[in-house]
């Protein structure tokens, strides 16, 4: 028996990570709703679109926003 359980599947981060900073470049704030519009235009993943669209509606600061989403902040 190994200690190699099989890890929860965590979607790639990665594109959410580059439309956030492309979302935020020279904008502090930004909306649930810009971030989901972008994000389908963009075609990110299933899995990531459902976490977006779960945020509650407001303006989010890219910190919040990677947070909230599971991205990360360069």
């Amino acid at each position: 028996m190994t200690d190699d359980a099989p890890a929860t599947e965590q979607p790639e981060t990665r594109p959410l990570d580059e439309l956030l900073d492309e979302i935020y470049h020279g904008q502090e704030r930004v909306t649930q709703a810009d971030i989901y519009r972008r994000a389908v235009a963009a075609e990110l993943p299933a899995e990531l679109l459902a976490r977006i669209a779960a945020l509650p509606q407001g303006e989010y600061a890219v910190d919040e926003a990677a947070e909230l989403l599971g991205g990360t902040v360069a």
